[in-house]
C-alpha cells in the first residue's frame, strides 16, 4: 500500500474532539503532530529512480495520501494545488484520501475539478452516527467519481443504510481504535454495518479490532500485531456477486470439491441417515423429501436474519436435517462459511435451489452407500 505524506500534523477538528489520532506528539518526525509542516516527501509522485522510472507505479495499488494528516486541514491550503497538480499530472495512478473535513471539500478543489476525476477516491469517515448524519450526506452532495466511508475508529453502532441505497457509497470499512487509550469497539456495531452492506450490495471490509474489543459482552485487550489478523479470521469482510469487473464475485462452491472438503471434516462427517430416515425416505418417496427440504429452505434459512439462527435446525427428526447439518446447509453461519453465500441477505431464488440440490445430492449418495 504506497502512502504519500505531502505533510505531517492535524489540527483537532473541534474542542474536546479525540478522534483525530494523528493529533499527538509524533516522535517519528520529532514535533508536535498538531503543527502541520511540509515533508520531504511532499513531491513523491514525480520522484523518480535512477533508471528514470517514477517511484510510485500504478502496479503498487492505490496511492493514500495523507495518512499522518488530512488533505482539507486549512493549514495546508497554500500548498493543495500543487498535489492537485501531481495528481493530475499522475493520473495513471488511483490516489484515496481520506478525510474528516469533507465540509471543507468544495473550497478546495482545483478550478478543472467539473464532476470529480477517475483517478481520485474520496473517502469521508464516519466513527459514530452524529458524524454519519453530517458527513456522508456531504460527500453525496459534492462532484466526486469515487466515494467511500470509513468507520475508523468506530465508536458506537451506526445506521447508514439511507445513505447506501442511494448506489453512490462504492465501498465501506471499519475498524476498531489503537493504542494505550483506546476506546471500545464492539463486535455487534461492526455485524450490524456489515448487514446493512450486504442487504444493499455494498462491498465491506472489517480491517481491525482495535486494542479494546467486545464480544457477546466480553471485553478483550488484543495486541496491536494481532489487530488486523483477528479482524481478517471474523470473515466479516464481504464482496458482492455484482458482476462489475473491478469486484470479487463470489460464486456458489462446485459439488464434488464442496463434498470433498466436508468430508475432511470430523463433525460434518459424522453425520449418517439413520434406519429409521432410511424407512421413512423409502415410504415418502424423493420427491416429497424434495418438497419438505425446499419447505425448510424457504421457512428457516432465506430470510434476512432468520429467528434463532445458529439453533433452527433439529440435529434428528427428518432425513433433511441430518443432510443439513452433514452439508453445512443448517444455518445462514455455515453457509457462509462452506459455501460463500453471505449472511445478512435474501437467498435468491437460485441459491436456495442450489442449497435443495446440494441436500438431496447429500441424501442420495448416502443412501447408495447400501
Amino acid at each position: 500500500m504506497p502512502v504519500w505524506n505531502p505533510w505531517h500534523g492535524c489540527h483537532k477538528i473541534s474542542p474536546g474532539c479525540a478522534n483525530c489520532y494523528v493529533y499527538r506528539r509524533d516522535e517519528s518526525i520529532g514535533k508536535d503532530a498538531g503543527i502541520v509542516t511540509k515533508t520531504l516527501d511532499f513531491d513523491l509522485p514525480l520522484k523518480k529512480n535512477r533508471q528514470g522510472e517514477y517511484k510510485l507505479q500504478a502496479s503498487d495499488g492505490y496511492v493514500f495520501a495523507c495518512m499522518t494528516s488530512d488533505f482539507f486541514v486549512p493549514d495546508a491550503d497554500p500548498w493543495r494545488q500543487q498535489c492537485w497538480d501531481m495528481m493530475r499530472l499522475r493520473s495513471d495512478l488511483s490516489f484515496i484520501i481520506i478525510t474528516k473535513r469533507i465540509d471543507r471539500f468544495a473550497d478546495c478543489i482545483p478550478a478543472d475539478w467539473g464532476n470529480g476525476w477517475d483517478n481520485v477516491t474520496i473517502c469521508s469517515t464516519c466513527e459514530d452516527q452524529q458524524r454519519a448524519d453530517y458527513r456522508i450526506p456531504i460527500l453525496l452532495e459534492m462532484p466526486i467519481k469515487h466515494r467511500l466511508v470509513t468507520s475508523e475508529p468506530m465508536l458506537g453502532e451506526i445506521h447508514i443504510e439511507k445513505y447506501l441505497e442511494s448506489g453512490l457509497i462504492e465501498h465501506v470499512s471499519c475498524g476498531g481504535e489503537s493504542g494505550p487509550n483506546a476506546r471500545p469497539c464492539d463486535n455487534s456495531w461492526v455485524k450490524e454495518l456489515r448487514r446493512q452492506c450486504v442487504r444493499c450490495g455494498v462491498p465491506f471490509v472489517f480491517r481491525q479490532t482495535g486494542a479494546l474489543f467486545v464480544k457477546d459482552g466480553k471485553r478483550y485487550h488484543i495486541e496491536r500485531r494481532l489487530q488486523f489478523s483477528q479482524a481478517e479470521k471474523s470473515g466479516y469482510s464481504y464482496e458482492p456477486n455484482t458482476g462489475c469487473a473491478n469486484r470479487i464475485k463470489y460464486t456458489l462452491p462446485d459439488r464434488e470439491n464442496l463434498f470433498r472438503r466436508l468430508s475432511a471434516s470430523t463433525f460434518r462427517s459424522r453425520f449418517h441417515l439413520s434406519e429409521k430416515d432410511r424407512a421413512y425416505i423409502e415410504e415418502k418417496g424423493m420427491e416429497l423429501i424434495r418438497s419438505h427440504a425446499a419447505d425448510f429452505v424457504s421457512k428457516k434459512l432465506s430470510a434476512e436474519n432468520p429467528a434463532n439462527d445458529g439453533k433452527q435446525t433439529a440435529m434428528k427428526g427428518h432425513p433433511v436435517f441430518v443432510a443439513q447439518h452433514a452439508t453445512a446447509c443448517c444455518c445462514r453461519g455455515c453457509l457462509e462459511k462452506w459455501h460463500g453465500i453471505p449472511s445478512g441477505k435474501i437467498l435468491t431464488a437460485d441459491e436456495q435451489q442450489y442449497i435443495i440440490d446440494v441436500l438431496i445430492d447429500w441424501i442420495e449418495r448416502e443412501l447408495a452407500k447400501h
